[in-house]
């Protein structure tokens, strides 16, 4: 149930490691920075609170973690509820709902809720990202061309009518910085990949504003110079009585903290080819994580999927880079917090425009609309419901929507009652004639069978195999779906991106047992995925599906 990755690492560490990690921290720190100190504004703090966040549960979660390369910090996920909470009940309620939420987060891990996260359905958690994004986009707005406003409404469309009401007010020195700054770092990403972006951005402007002598807002002007040391840990929480009303607020924080976690360290393990990351290890060390993180003056954390990219192509090899990564923010924070209040919160606004693009998956969001209608219709539904409304209700409205579209759809499907919905192989039974086992599959040809609906609660099995594929010596996969009768949005997914791993390694696939007429067939032709795996490889029997592998 709780079992550190870094502990079983450390039984065969060496300094090999050690220097890949040195870099990896190292580099991860260096990018965590502007992220840290931007993410903290948005939610209306110091910048130093981010980067509190970034150094305290950063740490906690690599220590305990359950993931080799996840880096834990502020993420844009939850930007939208702690404001809404602060603005609520100030800092002793988001105290309060952060200790409660790393209190749930830890229930989780110990009652092995680690899987059962993992069936969050796709619709949902797209819809309230990109949700996220478009509300996060409009509170950097004021910052971004400099309006100078002061209050604020909190409503999406009010905030709009007031900003708009204000562009006359725009002050051309810092949305110039502010669109330089966006520039800079799409010319360094498109030319210079390896380099950290976001902070050559902040950097890049930062020089132009004090050469130019430039008269705009800096973290200076507006908080101060930044701390040069950790605050002292403190509990100044709601009164036991007001508990209730930041329960769901605190469930939220631990519902967004454990999904992103755990599809943090999933595509982590994607990218390593290594071994699983444990979820509920993962869990347990994000409730330490935030609950360190806010008696330290910090935020919510979670695992950031960004930076934890960038720790792994940085060549990180343990948890050890991602302490190393909070030691070095806690370094800079020590050696250069003065230099600090020079940086434009334009250039701040700027990063997080970025952010908010790069968050929204809009192609994601686009190619929903190709899927089943009831699907793109739940993730329409949480993205309006966290733009215009609330997160929390978003969340609780998605989740339901979807999870009574998966009766509903079960229950229309009489005949596969029988059938556990899970991937498995051949079973070779001797009254079967279409049995692999009488058959003759050619060499480096690998079969695997999916028997029943192919829904978002079903495709963690097809996840393990994909996984295991990517390291085998086969030149070709038949998949049998002779046995699904219906595939939703997350199955279309994760089956694409199934194929397209299979494509970068040189590796072929073939449908077996699709019929012209059946609902997969359909969906297959609406998401566009005949045309990346080609209509040849699409075989309605087992028999065509291995002449065809005979060909390739």
């Amino acid at each position: 149930m709780f079992r550190p990755v870094l502990f079983s690492e450390l039984k065969n560490y060496s300094w090999k490691k050690f220097s890949q990690d040195l870099f990896a921290g190292l580099t991860v720190g260096v990018v965590a920075l502007p992220l840290a100190m931007a993410f903290s504004i948005a939610c209306g703090f110091s910048p130093a609170r981010g980067i509190y966040t970034a150094v305290i549960a950063g740490f906690l979660i690599s220590l305990f973690g359950g993931s080799r390369v996840q880096i834990g910090g502020p993420t844009g996920a939850f930007i939208v509820i702690i404001a809404s909470i602060y603005g609520k009940f100030g800092d002793a309620g988001l105290l309060t709902a952060t200790l409660l939420a790393g209190a749930i987060l830890i229930l989780f891990g110990i009652f092995k809720m680690g899987a059962l996260i993992k069936f969050i359905p796709f619709p949902v958690t797209t819809g309230f990202t990109s949700g996220i994004a478009v509300v996060i986009f409009a509170t950097q707005l004021n910052d971004l061309f400099g309006l100078g406003l002061n209050d604020i409404p909190a409503e999406f469309i009010d905030k709009l009518k007031v900003i708009f009401g204000n562009i006359g007010n725009t002050d051309l020195a810092t949305f110039g910085i502010g669109v330089f700054t966006i520039i800079v770092i799409c010319l360094v990403r498109r030319f210079l990949p390896k380099w950290p972006a976001m902070l050559v951005g902040m950097l890049a402007a930062t020089a132009v504003a004090q050469i130019l002598k430039l008269d705009i807002a800096t973290i200076g002007s507006k908080f101060g110079e930044l701390p040069r040391t950790l605050p002292t840990p403190g509990l100044d929480i709601l009164p036991v009585s007001r508990f209730p009303e930041v329960l769901m607020p605190a469930f939220t924080i631990a519902l967004l903290a454990g999904i992103e976690s755990l599809l943090s360290a999933t595509v982590a393990d994607g990218m390593t080819g290594g071994s699983r990351h444990r979820p509920n290890t993962e869990l347990i060390a994000q409730g330490l994580g935030n609950i360190g993180s806010v008696l330290f003056g910090g935020i919510p954390a979670t695992g950031a999927i960004a930076r934890t990219a960038t720790n792994i192509k940085s060549g990180a090899r343990t948890p050890v880079a991602g302490m190393i990564h909070a030691v070095v923010l806690m370094l800079i924070l020590l050696l250069l917090a003065p230099q600090a209040k020079l940086i434009p919160l334009a250039a701040l606004a700027g990063i997080m425009a970025v952010v908010c693009f790069n968050m929204s998956e809009y192609h994601t969001f686009i190619r929903m609309f190709k899927g089943p209608k009831s699907d793109w219709a739940v993730m329409l539904t949480t993205f309006l419901l966290t733009v215009f409304i609330d997160l929390v209700v978003a969340v609780e409205v998605g989740v339901v929507l979807a999870a009574l579209l998966f009766i509903r759809r079960m229950s229309d499907i009489s005949n596969v009652s029988a059938i556990t919905g899970e991937l498995g192989g051949d079973k070779n039974e001797v009254d079967d004639p279409d049995s692999i086992g009488s058959r003759n599959v050619p060499e480096n040809v690998v079969v695997f069978e999916v028997q029943g609906p192919f829904f978002f609660g079903a495709v963690d099995g097809f996840r393990d195999i994909a996984m295991k594929i990517s390291g085998d010596s086969a030149k070709t996969i038949i998949l049998r779906m002779r046995m699904v009768p219906a595939i939703d949005a997350t199955g279309l997914t994760v089956l694409a991106d199934f194929v397209k791993q299979c494509k970068k390694q040189k590796m072929n696939v073939i449908l077996s047992g699709v019929q012209a007429d059946s609902q997969p067939m359909k969906a297959f032709e609406h998401f566009g995925l005949i045309a990346e795996l080609g209509k040849e490889n699409i075989c309605p029997h087992i028999d065509s599906a291995l002449a065809r592998a005979k060909e390739l």
